[in-house]
């Protein structure tokens, strides 16, 4: 090459793209040309001097071998870069229905708060008026009338509680609800739910009772809302009322301290169990038992929300709640709620 050296002709090659591998023939043995014609895209060099039918073959060979490897490389990385890219689109992809799907639970619950909310409105105005109608301050009605009137109030009840209780499912899910915490008397609370729903209890003809098992604990408190943990214990009598035909309800209260071994800070737990004799359920139901809008198979059944709202409840004042049951014996919900730290005079009176 009179015009050129082997330097030049290999980066000539490359510029050409020329993806061949080469092997350049050098009558120097220079370590320097070696870095410069590997810069330059050669494969590997052989000296004019080294020639022989054994080397030459070999280097052959290993110019195969390497060229062979990087284009294995190259597809890999070639095809590693296609997969990052994919899974970038599928990233961005993914992003994007988050936020639609983000955007459609916003609209839904804003739905459900306005619904409710203008549901909410005329219900109570139906309250007032059969009230009125049952007063007689329209006139006098007769005792078939009463009977109407007595049945349509409890109907508008049911859809007035049903409202409320979307609207405080609402309020826990939106991150809206506003609890004010105090120290609740946890016997008291279930006196006054099973007082208020003992009526319904008699119609049923079934035995509504409490049991107080944590007397030696002369006040068993919890640091919480007590008109949601009143709601709490309301809903789980109702729900014992709408699947038990016949037998009883028995609530029980109890104090369960920690373990003299705990290293935790802890004050004990207190424990409520609302036991019934009621239709039970099935292992699969009791796994969705809890979520929102499950029902049972039962005709009975109702929104499947009133459970909903129970776990809501109990999970954020820091508590947990568990139902085991079998079909046709009935079912037990046990519930753990933090117990707040005695006062002085408590810790006394236990002693």
């Amino acid at each position: 090459m009179p015009d050129q050296n082997g330097l030049a002709l290999v980066q000539a090659a490359r510029r050409l793209n020329i993806q061949h591998p080469l092997v350049v023939l050098t009558g120097r043995g220079d370590e320097q040309i070696a870095v410069d014609l590997m810069k330059a895209g050669a494969t590997d060099y052989l000296p004019k001097s080294q020639i022989s039918p054994v080397s030459l073959a070999q280097i052959l060979r290993n110019a195969i071998r390497i060229d062979r490897a990087e284009r294995e490389v190259l597809a890999a990385s070639q095809h590693l870069k296609e997969n990052n890219q994919l899974l970038l689109q599928q990233n961005r992809d993914l992003a994007q229905q988050r936020a639609q799907i983000e955007m459609q639970n916003l609209l839904q619950t804003d739905f459900i708060a306005h619904l409710t909310h203008d549901l909410r409105t005329p219900l109570v105005a139906a309250k007032l008026m059969f009230d009125l109608f049952r007063k007689e301050a329209f006139g006098e009605c007769s005792a078939a009338m009463h009977e109407a009137l007595l049945a349509m109030e409890r109907s508008n009840e049911n859809l007035l509680d049903l409202v409320n209780t979307l609207l405080e499912v609402h309020h826990y899910e939106s991150g809206r609800k506003a609890l004010t915490l105090t120290s609740c008397n946890m016997w008291e609370i279930i006196q006054a739910a099973v007082e208020e729903l003992q009526p319904l209890a008699q119609n049923k003809s079934i035995a509504l009772t409490a049991v107080n098992q944590a007397e030696d604990y002369p006040s068993v408190t919890v640091l919480a809302d007590c008109q949601e943990i009143r709601r709490m214990v309301t809903n789980l009598i109702g729900n014992a009322l709408k699947f038990t035909e016949t037998g009883s309800i028995e609530l029980r209260l109890k104090f369960l301290p920690p373990p003299e071994d705990n290293t935790l800070p802890s004050n004990g737990w207190v424990s409520i169990e609302v036991q019934d004799t009621g239709l039970g359920m099935s292992e699969a139901e009791q796994t969705i038992i809890f979520e929102r809008f499950r029902t049972g198979h039962h005709k009975q059944a109702g929104s499947g929300i009133g459970l909903h709202l129970v776990q809501r409840i109990v999970t954020t004042h820091s508590g947990t709640i568990s139902v085991t049951s079998e079909p046709g014996q009935g079912s037990l919900f046990k519930i753990r709620l933090p117990a707040q730290r005695p006062t002085p005079n408590d810790q006394e009176a236990t002693h």
